[in-house]
């Protein structure tokens, strides 16, 4: 298991083990081999297909209905035969570790679901039985509920060993990926229901509302995929006429969202504020190329032409309809709390709380950067600098949530070195 941590690799065995235990110790003699050779034949179809998430790295596996399905059909050994055949899944580029740590948390997970689906009352579909379907809810509710908590834990435990994803990323995720696996995950009392009138053929019936629902879901995470590379295109527009601040944007988006997560925001809030960062300086593609360059100390008539990027990146951008409350934070992430800011000066609580967010991260990325007028400041002494203008320049709670921010998670400034010219920057520039 090359790549993994020690502590990973041996949480990996664990749960492998854990799986073996379970179905070792289960008694799956009573389980219809017809059943469950139809039903992992459909688990491996589905888990072959998954649907992408606009969650970073997530990817939703369709076999959750057949193993909810395999619960209700097969009990708890059976759930666990059928979860184990994660390992011949067909996604392509799966390592031999992953195939194997995902068979065994589904067999862990369909085990658990099914010893909470008889604990809770479920009975096995018996075919004929009026009114099964309502006994058998409450049981199924608590079952993919179980599956659906063991399945995250794990998954959970194994992506923060492996240094993966952080324990607030995953917390901040979780809740939207518990949302679409119990959606997915109530199909499979569908698949039960219908498995005595139809048996395997349920599987037609079935997988074409699942694979509908996951074209629905590849079609939304295409939509951001095209709206990061139209954004990613206008950064590149900005920084093709000033080199000097490649990658400027996307640091200060960065930052964004690490204030915007500190300080709780709501995850449809924390994707806008990410455009407004990627997007904040659109504006100087009006601002002619010679002021953007220069090595000198601006005029006011030069600086007069920089003051106005905001409002021209508002014109530039306002027509975009998925930017929504970013555009606030486009137009004023330079105005100051105590109104010595442009374009309006707006003084402290006027000014919107994207703006107030973004004028840290932009302020904090332009002190650590060097520019063809100055040196990087260091990290310590930037952090400094936020500390002694917050109340004046910036929201001192923006400013105390970027600090905590870079404790956890640390700053990558700009690469590179430039020569010191010795030409100060115009505040605000």
């Amino acid at each position: 298991m090359p790549g993994l941590p020690r502590a990973a690799w041996l949480y990996v065995c664990v749960v492998i083990a854990l799986a073996a235990v379970l179905i070792g110790a289960s008694s799956p003699g009573d389980v219809d081999p017809r059943v469950l050779v139809a039903l992992v034949a459909l688990f491996v179809l589905c888990d072959s297909l998954p649907a992408r998430l606009n969650v970073e790295r997530a990817r939703m596996s369709l076999g959750f209905a057949v193993s909810l399905a395999s619960v209700v059909l097969l009990g708890p050994a059976g759930a666990a035969l059928v979860g184990l055949s994660a390992v011949a899944t067909g996604q392509r580029k799966v390592a031999l570790v992953k195939r194997l740590f995902n068979g065994a948390q589904f067999a862990v997970g369909g085990y658990t679901a099914g010893v909470v689906f008889g604990a809770l009352g479920g009975a096995r579909f018996e075919p004929g039985r009026a009114g099964w379907v309502w006994e058998a809810l409450g049981p199924f509710v608590g079952a993919l509920l179980t599956f659906v908590l063991v399945n995250l834990v794990l998954t959970s435990g194994a992506l923060l060993l492996s240094g993966e994803c952080e324990l607030g990323e995953m917390a901040r995720d979780s809740g939207q990926l518990a949302g679409v696996c119990v959606g997915y995950g109530m199909y499979g009392l569908l698949i039960a229901g219908l498995w005595a009138d139809l048996g395997p053929l349920v599987a037609v019936l079935v997988l074409l509302p699942l694979f509908a629902a996951r074209w629905a879901l590849e079609q939304t995470f295409g939509q951001r995929r095209a709206y990061d590379a139209t954004l990613a295109a206008l950064c590149q527009a900005v920084e093709t006429k000033d080199p000097a601040t490649r990658g400027h944007s996307e640091r200060v988006s960065r930052g964004a969202v690490m204030i915007a997560r500190q300080i709780g925001m709501r995850p449809e809030r924390v994707e806008a504020i990410r455009y407004a960062g990627m997007l904040h300086d659109i504006g100087k593609i009006g601002v002619p190329t010679r002021i953007l360059r220069s090595e000198e100390r601006l005029t006011e008539e030069e600086f007069a032409a920089v003051k106005l990027h905001p409002m021209r990146g508002l014109e530039i951008v306002r027509e975009i309809g998925f930017l929504d409350e970013a555009l606030a934070g486009i137009m004023h992430h330079h105005e100051k709390m105590d109104g010595g800011g442009y374009p309006m000066g707006l003084v402290g609580d006027e000014i919107p709380e994207f703006a107030r967010v973004i004028g840290v991260a932009d302020a904090f990325d332009v002190m650590t950067s060097a520019r063809p007028y100055k040196q990087p400041m260091p990290v310590a002494d930037a952090q400094q600098e936020l500390r002694r203008c917050a109340g004046t320049h910036f929201d001192p709670v923006m400013v105390e949530a970027f600090l905590r921010a870079l404790e956890a998670h640390g700053w990558e400034p700009q690469r590179g070195r430039r020569v010191d010219t010795g030409h100060e920057e115009p505040a605000g520039r």
